[in-house]
């Protein structure tokens, strides 16, 4: 299991109408997926599975169509994150037992997967 705190920055995002950016403060990686302590207070867990069938990377992902082509039935259940690290000041990447590397995990795209019952409400259906 590791944890870090992720270093403060002061990226204003323009997509935010310039408020403050979706930052994590701090990443855990425990035995079932990855807990996330977002700058707003919030609280994510991402279970192992679900997070790795969610890689968007150009191997999971057609590049031009954006057609899926990781079938999350091929993720194995016991998959686990072994590591991360931060990409810039704007994303995560994992590495995955399975040996999948590649996939990087933008903050903006964290907070929407995030599977938490107040995020699924929020929503749109």
């Amino acid at each position: 299991m590791s944890s870090r705190v992720v270093m403060p920055t002061r990226c204003f995002c323009p997509e935010l109408g310039g408020k403050m950016a979706i930052e994590p403060q701090k990443v855990e990686v425990q035995p079932g997926g990855i807990a996330i302590q977002w700058k707003d207070g919030h609280k994510s867990f991402y279970p192992s599975k679900y997070l790795r069938a969610n890689c968007g990377c150009a191997h999971c992902v057609e590049e031009w169509t954006n057609r899926r082509i990781l079938d999350p039935a091929t993720v194995p259940d016991d998959i686990r994150a072994l590591d991360y690290m931060e990409i810039g000041r704007y994303a995560l990447q994992f590495l995955w037992s399975d040996g999948h590397y590649t996939g990087i995990y933008p903050f903006t795209r964290l907070r929407e997967l995030c599977p938490c019952e107040e995020c699924a409400r929020a929503k749109p259906h």
